[in-house]
């Protein structure tokens, strides 16, 4: 099966019980088989978890799902070492960060340390705990959520981590058509069952594929210079972006651009990587790592307002 079938296929079981949302599946779909992860972004209610656990339910891998909380530990992520008395050793047990597949709900309420924690996991894919180092199980995906509102109590994740995530998606609201077909599918008799699509052996098959696409030149250099024009301090940035980004996307973004593009290509069957794939993947990828200013804020203007402007000039150039 090639990976455009299997995408058509997961994408019909997960549609079985999420109604809308096309865009969070189709951008976690490439982010999983980038080896990226994926951050959600959106009000209570539009069913950020539910879409997380569907897509667990259709991949055949282990899945934990941790809550973050105010009051999580570290430890209570990455597991803790318990000591035995009568052998005077200690024996490692395992936190929900040893999972294929891992949604990490409400990111932005666990403090920072327990953050970093997370970060080293998502970035090395592994844990460190009492000086000793665990590897992670692959394929590992993170998939995490946050609400953009009630923001008191909660520790916004810094720049670092934000950039550890492949794509942030906003999660808006679902159109008349499909809040009708929510509330007539979700009052009535048990949810669908969902078949198994998937298996972890297969995501790192596909994933090895996704980074064998062909890229041309130009596509290698339209996505440099994008991420380029995001930094108010180089040469190549624009003028009216300079009062407007405190700080652009560093080199990972480049490398993301690439690679969700290439997913996106196999994704749909394409055997080489065209300039529609870069500028399908670039609100996602840039938005959340184009901070503005106090000035940006002030007037209103927000990063994927910045960055859609910026891909419009630069295809225009093109």
């Amino acid at each position: 099966m090639s990976l455009n079938e299997l995408y058509d296929k997961i994408r019909a079981e997960i549609q079985k019980v999420i109604f809308g949302q096309d865009e969070a599946i189709d951008f976690a779909l490439a982010a999983l088989f980038s080896g990226g992860h994926l951050l959600l972004e959106g009000p209570p209610g539009t069913a950020k978890t539910l879409l997380v656990r569907t897509f667990a339910a259709v991949l055949n891998m282990q899945y934990s799902r941790i809550q973050m909380t105010p009051d999580l530990l570290p430890n209570d992520i990455t597991g803790s070492a318990i000591y035995h008395e009568d052998t005077h050793t200690f024996e490692f047990r395992p936190g929900p960060v040893f999972a294929n597949f891992v949604l990490a709900d409400e990111v932005n309420r666990a403090p920072s340390k327990t953050q970093a924690a997370m970060l080293e996991a998502m970035q090395e894919h592994r844990v460190t705990v009492v000086g000793r180092t665990y590897t992670l199980k692959e394929p590992f995906f993170v998939l995490a959520t946050q609400n953009p509102i009630e923001q008191e109590g909660t520790y916004p994740l810094p720049e670092a981590q934000l950039d550890r995530f492949m794509f942030m998606i906003e999660v808006d609201y679902p159109t008349l058509d499909e809040e009708i077909e929510i509330a007539r599918s979700t009052t009535g008799g048990r949810m669908p069952d969902l078949e198994h699509v998937i298996h972890g052996d297969q995501v790192q098959a596909f994933q090895e594929l996704v980074r064998r696409v062909p890229v041309p030149d130009h596509i290698y250099e339209f996505a440099t210079h994008l991420v380029r024009r995001t930094r108010p301090s180089d040469q190549e940035a624009p003028e009216w972006t300079k009062p407007l980004i405190s700080w652009g996307a560093g080199p990972r973004a480049v490398q993301y651009l690439i690679l969700g593009a290439k997913s996106r290509a196999a994704i749909l069957g394409s055997y080489m990587v065209r300039l529609e794939d870069v500028l399908a993947v670039a609100e996602p990828v840039l938005t959340h790592r184009v901070i503005t200013s106090f000035g940006a804020e002030t007037e209103g203007i927000t990063s994927r307002q910045i960055v859609r402007r910026l891909v419009d000039e630069l295809e225009k150039e093109g």
